[in-house]
């Protein structure tokens, strides 16, 4: 792992946070309150959030990894602390799959992906709507543009109720389809946590979805990682190189930072019944996404409750909502 980018949640470098009084930024945030307890949500770049963090007199304690000045420079979400996935998560292998009795192209999606990734909501401005002091909803409307072709033909509506309850954070996510058609759909939220050497990932997960070198799923299987995973220690994010979908989890992760005396669990309403894992070698990144359908679930071949994702018809709506739960573990 690279120590140079590498974060100490507990020792933030000096200005990390100096983008909340940029002049060209802090008017476009919104910034949740709740005891000591802070949110900052950029809804121009992507609905994403900039940082989840507690006030401490020797500093911010984060428990996402915080966004900095490059994110908003590039207008980037990859960059930020995590952002919305919206009408599918992951990979589309080709930017293409066949559906209704033709086939949907997604090849303008972004032409420096091989494969259609992550949907299209996190590459537009959301909108700000109901607020108060913790709590704030930001919307997305998509609207098929007949004239740029590769893009998502169905019209949609998207919601995130972002909130601060106590410590907690939580997101209600929900969609509706717009369309006078059926339409295939998936959703999720892509959080990037703090990665020290003493962090650990802990879940109750069943087999994990083995990929090729496009990081598309090949099979469903046993993996070390799985059994790591499980395990009383958790699992190292340095142990192994991934970028893979596992199933059947109990909706429940923890990241911990044991030598810190902290962790961060995630819980997920049904149907957020996939998790993804990206936790590079040689990284500071590490992701534990809860999302409702595997990667390329539009073309796999499987089991529904091991591939995910559903068919939204006209009118008809989703909506699930994750919370993110700190705690302190030397006060336990």
């Amino acid at each position: 792992m690279r120590d140079d980018v590498s974060l100490n949640p507990l020792r933030p470098p000096v200005g990390e946070l100096a983008w909340l009084d940029a002049p060209a930024i802090a008017p476009t945030l919104v910034t949740l309150r709740s005891g000591a307890m802070r949110v900052v949500l950029a809804p121009e770049i992507g609905g994403a959030l900039a940082a989840y963090y507690e006030t401490t007199p020797e500093g911010p304690v984060h428990w996402l990894r915080p966004s900095t000045h490059a994110a908003f420079e590039q207008r980037d979400p990859l960059l930020m602390a995590s952002f919305p996935l919206f009408p599918y998560c992951n990979r589309i292998r080709d930017a293409r799959f066949e559906f209704g009795g033709g086939t949907i192209d997604l090849g303008g999606n972004d032409p420096r992906f091989a494969h259609a990734l992550h949907g299209n909501a996190w590459r537009h401005p959301w909108q700000v709507g109901e607020r108060t002091a913790s709590s704030v909803e930001l919307h997305f409307e998509h609207e098929p543009d007949a004239r740029i072709p590769g893009g998502w033909p169905y019209r949609y509506r998207a919601t995130q109720r972002i909130e601060l309850v106590g410590d907690a954070l939580r997101i209600t996510m929900s969609a509706r389809n717009l369309a006078d058609r059926p339409m295939p759909f998936g959703m999720g939220h892509h959080p990037y946590y703090p990665r020290t050497a003493g962090t650990r990932v802990h879940a109750k997960v069943q087999a994990m979805w083995h990929a090729d070198a496009d990081v598309l799923p090949t099979h469903l299987g046993p993996h070390p990682a799985v059994d790591a995973l499980r395990a009383s220690e958790g699992m190292s994010p340095d142990a192994f190189e991934l970028d893979n979908n596992f199933a059947n989890w109990s909706r429940e992760a923890t990241i911990a930072w044991p030598d810190e005396h902290r962790q961060l669990t995630m819980t997920a309403d049904a149907p957020f019944d996939h998790m993804v894992i990206f936790a590079p070698a040689d990284d500071a990144q590490l992701c534990v996404e809860p999302v409702t359908n595997t990667t390329d679930c539009f073309n796999a071949v499987g089991m529904r409750e091991h591939v995910g994702g559903c068919v939204l018809q006209p009118g008809e709506g989703m909506v699930a909502a994750l919370t993110w739960t700190p705690r302190r573990t030397d006060l336990i």
